[in-house]
């Protein structure tokens, strides 16, 4: 039992070989298919990285009671780092605020005669990445909450807008964007089928043949589901890898003020998800026309 089929697999691997002309023009359109997919693919995933990045994060002005003892501070600033999801937090005294401060005025900043009786409180700048649970309401709020509850805080300020952002672009992702990337996956199966279809064509005497002298229909669609499979994956690492010369080509072409971003490649599991479904595609396009 397994010799027959074995020898039906490589049989199917071996007929690539004929018709070489359609063979590569089938390979050719299957490989262009892949690489275009698969820029679409990388453009969605870097505006995604790129939105979240930008947008993807709360920042929280803190500002501590002035005359604040720097021990409580200091104990409120360990337990701020403590907290999940920051990303970034920059802390300023009296002294260090009122030379931030000098700095940013320039020439007209001289606060020296201010050293003896600072005014300025200590502060902080916390910046937190937004989680994906934070779909739910009020999660930028409770945060504003627990930072003002800390012992020394006197006031807490923040952009609601920014964690809106964030919710939005996931909202959009989940609602627009995936259903758009489904339809495109649709219009490319067609067009995946089409072509194996149109390949497999070229072979309808040899079917015939086999046909009239008794083969059974197992026997002869083995070969030609075997030999889909294999264009889709052959056209799948063909697109692939032109998807990896062209990445590499344009990986730093909008490196440069004031955009400076660099392309990211698609991760390991989306070019694997990718190569397997031109490959299922392909296969069952083939099914289909053999039947």
């Amino acid at each position: 039992m397994i010799g027959p089929f074995l020898r039906l697999t490589l049989r199917g691997m071996a007929d690539l070989r004929l018709h070489p002309f359609a063979q590569v023009l089938t390979l050719l359109a299957v490989g262009m298919i892949t690489l275009l997919t698969g820029l679409i693919l990388i453009g969605m995933h870097n505006v995604n990285q790129e939105l979240l990045r930008s947008r993807g994060k709360v920042e929280f002005q803190i500002y501590w009671k002035v005359g604040a003892p720097q021990d409580q501070v200091e104990k409120d600033w360990e337990t701020v780092r403590a907290m999940d999801h920051l990303t970034g937090f920059k802390t300023f005294t009296p002294r260090t605020a009122l030379t931030e401060l000098a700095t940013a005025l320039g020439e007209t900043g001289d606060f020296s005669w201010l050293a003896e009786k600072n005014p300025l409180p200590y502060s902080g700048l916390a910046a937190f990445a937004v989680p994906p649970e934070a779909q739910r309401a009020g999660w930028a709020a409770d945060l504003l909450t627990r930072l003002k509850s800390l012992p020394g805080v006197d006031k807490v300020n923040y952009t609601p807008f920014q964690a809106d952002l964030a919710q939005g672009w996931r909202t959009l992702t989940r609602l627009v964007v995936w259903p758009v990337l489904g339809f495109l996956a649709l219009i490319v199966s067609l067009v995946v089928h089409n072509t194996i279809k149109l390949s497999l064509l070229t072979r309808m005497d040899e079917v015939e043949i086999l046909s009239l002298v008794g083969a059974s229909p197992a026997y002869i669609r083995w070969p030609l589901l075997i030999g889909g499979l294999a264009q889709g994956l052959l056209g799948a690492a063909l697109g692939i890898g032109l998807l990896a010369a062209t990445h590499s080509a344009l990986a730093d072409a909008l490196n440069f003020p004031p955009f400076l971003i660099h392309l990211q490649f698609l991760p390991a599991s989306q070019l694997l998800a990718l190569a397997g479904a031109v490959a299922l595609v392909s296969t069952l396009s083939s099914w289909v026309a053999v039947k």
